[in-house]
């Protein structure tokens, strides 16, 4: 299919405007894609989160906080007491939240550190969040040439020799070397996770109209309403590039900004963006067509690892999607903004190697990487690093978040306490040891603040990801994961990047940002006289 279907509506004429033009998505051949972020971000393994029934647990839920929350928006308190969690769990629901929430004018987003609470998440926007917890995540895949991976893939740890076969590094560095699944790939299965819940999901957020039953039919959405599916789904390549969603909707497009916009039936909703997921899942599936039969094109995006060549560096082909730096081996490399497109870098399988990327960030991600040092500038949303042994990482970062990792230690400076989740060994946190010209220009740029570092309180959940079934098989009880310890100070030193580009990088700053705890102060000192 050369172009996606145009989509249409099913009904009922009092909600359309007999005057206005029949097509008039601003881009007719714009395809809905699923937000990865809350995918790939804003998923917590906190058994209390994850409903059999969500939507039996959430409408009744959202009915409560809205009749005890005037404004529509609940703290961190109301939220420990509805779902029976613990106030650092209510916390952490929160700041998560806040970073794959779709808007940044959310009060929620643009609060400092202390406001969070006083902010509140609007309930809609959480209920939607909640419901999510339900995703599981796709399992990796197997590398097209597992036998050319073999030389830069990590020896095997001597953890392995007396870890449980379950072990899910284990899983992942076995002989059936997995990596992490393709953009396509996880695009296809979060569409059609969209598409399976596409239903309770509208019923979360749809008003019921007075008068009427409790029928389906009763159910209709406002424009505001509307807007809050953003959280899921965006249009076009690039997202919605600040138009709102509601103008790709042909119920709700070109509607008098003077006059608010007629509810619309839910089911007319449903219908369209049903039809919509169907075009995009088509768009892939004859995308992904050709691949199987001939040779990968140079610009494929979905290659793991490039051939296991030495170095390889891709930036997707659509603005949309991350920067990607992959399979680098047994060598350096260094990124500044300009040479990555967008604001979220992926380094997927990179090992013996060192990685600068300095830049100002949204996302980052980490994966399946090995006996290399990754420094990554500053980042305003969230950092994952999982699947990773023996890896140095040095980030300043609004959160971090550690995943199924070994042998591996952090210098942070982070606003949020380091979560760490799944079966993880030996790792170690530190404070924040480096600095580069233009780190406190690009960290104002995102939104870290150099007055607050978390590093050495971190957070962790459980061992068993309920979002991930690789980790371990059904019906394994769960135990807290091990959590980090504070490397010592007499073994912290300063980390040196070099200063490549001269005076091409102009920028003030000229020491770290982050101010040194007293321990690991007098330390540096004592080693240094």
């Amino acid at each position: 299919m050369s172009d996606p279907i145009e989509p249409t509506t099913s009904s009922s004429p009092s909600t359309r405007d007999p005057n206005s033009n029949p097509n008039p998505n601003p881009n007719p051949v714009s395809l809905i894609h699923p937000r990865r972020e809350p995918f790939e971000h804003g998923l917590l393994p906190i058994s209390k989160l994850i409903f059999t029934d969500p939507t039996q647990t959430l409408i009744p839920l959202k009915q409560n906080l809205l009749s005890n929350s005037p404004n529509l928006r609940v703290n961190s308190a109301a939220l420990s007491e509805s779902l029976q969690i613990s106030h650092d769990h209510a916390r952490l629901v929160l700041d998560t939240l806040a970073s794959v929430l779709h808007s940044d004018s959310d009060p929620l987003v643009g609060s400092k550190l202390a406001e969070i609470d006083s902010a509140g998440a609007d309930i809609h926007d959480l209920v939607l969040f909640l419901y999510i917890q339900s995703y599981k995540k796709l399992l990796p895949r197997t590398h097209k040439d597992s036998a050319s991976v073999a030389d830069v893939w990590p020896s095997t740890s001597a953890f392995d020799g007396y870890l449980s076969a379950l072990s899910p590094l284990q899983l992942v560095r076995s002989n059936s070397r997995r990596f992490m699944p393709s953009q396509t790939d996880e695009e296809a299965h979060q569409l059609s996770y969209l598409q399976k819940h596409l239903a309770n999901i509208l019923s979360l957020l749809a008003e019921p109209v007075e008068g009427e039953g409790e029928g389906e039919e009763s159910l209709v959405f406002t424009m505001e309403r509307f807007e809050h599916l953003g959280f899921l789904i965006q249009f076009g390549d690039k997202g919605s590039e600040g138009i709102p969603l509601s103008q790709y909707a042909p119920f709700f497009a070109n509607s008098d900004p003077d006059m608010p916009a007629v509810p619309v039936p839910a089911t007319q909703v449903h219908d369209w963006l049903l039809q919509n997921i169907a075009s995009a899942l088509e768009h892939i599936s004859e995308r992904a067509a050709p691949k199987e039969n001939g040779p990968p094109s140079a610009s494929d995006q979905d290659v793991a690892m490039a051939d296991a060549c030495p170095t390889s560096v891709k930036a997707s082909p659509s603005a949309r999607g991350p920067s990607f730096i992959e399979g680098i081996s047994k060598s350096s490399l260094v990124k500044q903004a300009s040479d990555l497109k967008g604001p979220s870098v992926k380094v997927l399988n990179c090992h013996d190697s060192v990685i600068y990327l300095l830049a100002p960030l949204r996302y980052a991600t980490i994966y399946g990487c090995s006996d290399a040092t990754i420094v990554v500038g500053a980042v305003g949303k969230a950092i994952r690093v999982e699947h990773c042994e023996r890896v140095h990482v040095i980030t300043a970062a609004k959160r971090i978040c550690i995943a199924n990792c070994r042998e591996c230690a952090f210098f942070l400076g982070v606003n949020q306490r380091p979560l760490i989740v799944g079966d993880n060994h030996k790792l170690q946190v530190a404070p924040y040891n480096t600095f580069y010209s233009q780190l406190e220009e690009h960290m104002n740029e995102v939104g870290v603040e150099a007055t607050i570092n978390r590093w050495d309180e971190p957070l962790a959940l459980g061992v068993v990801d309920p979002h991930d079934s690789l980790s371990h098989p059904a019906g394994v009880s769960d135990v807290q994961a091990e959590t980090a310890t504070r490397l010592e100070p007499d073994q912290l030193t300063n980390f040196l990047i070099p200063d490549w580009f001269g005076g091409e990088s102009s920028g003030s700053t000229k020491d770290n940002p982050f101010p040194l705890p007293d321990i690991y102060l007098a330390s540096q000192q004592r080693n240094y006289r």
